[in-house]
């Protein structure tokens, strides 16, 4: 079924009046996007505070609507819901109706990490692949990470280059549930991972019982994780979590245990390594990958 695509810029200033128009005249979904993406003022929103919602100065808003509505009436009421948006700043077009949550595969294609880990599409066979490979089958769903972002690539370099044979391993933030996932491919005896995030948590699961390791695999939001102490740890999340968490992280791991953190700017890398050195982490290394970094070290 196809939808009527409704789009214009205007201030962020404006935005929460012209969404709430939006919706009052039945869009079925509404988007924000840096007006000035693709330009030489295109500004990144990274990692946003607790509580805050920062917008670009300008913001494109695209609302779908069905596509039998009366696009006479839509731009009629909406002008007059916003009167400092003129007519002829609106654009109409219909756009085809598609899987979004799914079109990213038929892009998605094998993807080899360390010597022998392999994160494969759950929809691809794998073939021609010698007999050390470890291979991953993997449907991210809604969940954020699928190897392809190189946060996600420098934590799964580096459980492939661990000894994880045995051992239990915490993932903090796990997402898709990929780096538990390839901990327990890897030799892990037991994996646990933790996010808040319920769709982190339904993708997690079905990934593990694709892969055949769902018994190895418990999973919990943050406040329901009992106290481990586990063997190895990694956590995929962002600078300011990774700061503020550090204590309670680092407790999580037995003495001398390793563990890396990603999610991380290459400017924000050199803070945390100090952070964590005060609290007596050891053995700390800084490895890069376009503008993300991944600290790793030990607990002391």
């Amino acid at each position: 079924m196809p939808f009527l695509e409704l789009a214009f810029t205007l201030p962020s200033s404006q935005q929460q009046r012209a969404e709430q128009a939006l919706e009052d005249l039945g869009a079925l979904a509404v988007t924000l996007a840096d007006a000035r993406a693709d330009t030489p003022d295109e500004r990144a929103i990274l990692e946003p505070g607790v509580g805050e919602t920062p917008l670009w100065e300008a913001v494109r808003m695209q609302a779908l609507f069905a596509d039998g509505a009366d696009r006479r009436g839509l731009l009629a009421a909406l002008t007059e819901l916003l009167p400092e948006l003129a007519p002829e700043h609106i654009e109409l077009r219909v756009v085809a109706d598609r899987d979004w949550t799914r079109a990213w595969m038929d892009r998605y294609q094998p993807m080899r990490f360390g010597q022998r880990l392999w994160v494969y599409p759950w929809n691809i066979e794998p073939t021609d692949l010698d007999a050390e490979a470890v291979v991953l089958r993997l449907d991210p769903g809604l969940a954020f990470g699928s190897g392809t972002h190189a946060t996600t690539a420098l934590c799964l370099e580096w459980l492939e280059a661990q000894d994880l044979r045995g051992k239990t391993v915490l993932d903090y933030g796990c997402g898709s549930g990929i780096l538990a996932i390839a901990a327990l491919k890897l030799g892990a005896a037991y994996a646990l991972g933790v996010d808040n995030d319920p769709q982190a948590l339904t993708a997690s699961a079905d990934n593990a019982r694709r892969n055949r390791v769902d018994a190895q695999l418990a999973l919990y939001v943050p406040e329901a994780l009992p106290a481990p102490r586990c063997d190895a740890l990694v956590a995929n999340i962002l600078a300011a979590p990774l700061l503020e968490l550090a204590p309670r992280l680092l407790a999580a791991l037995a003495p001398g245990a390793p563990f890396a953190l990603s999610g991380i700017l290459i400017e924000q890398a050199e803070e945390l390594r100090a952070h964590y050195v005060t609290l007596g982490a050891f053995e700390l290394s800084i490895a890069h990958r376009e503008d993300w970094a991944r600290l790793s070290g030990r607990r002391g």
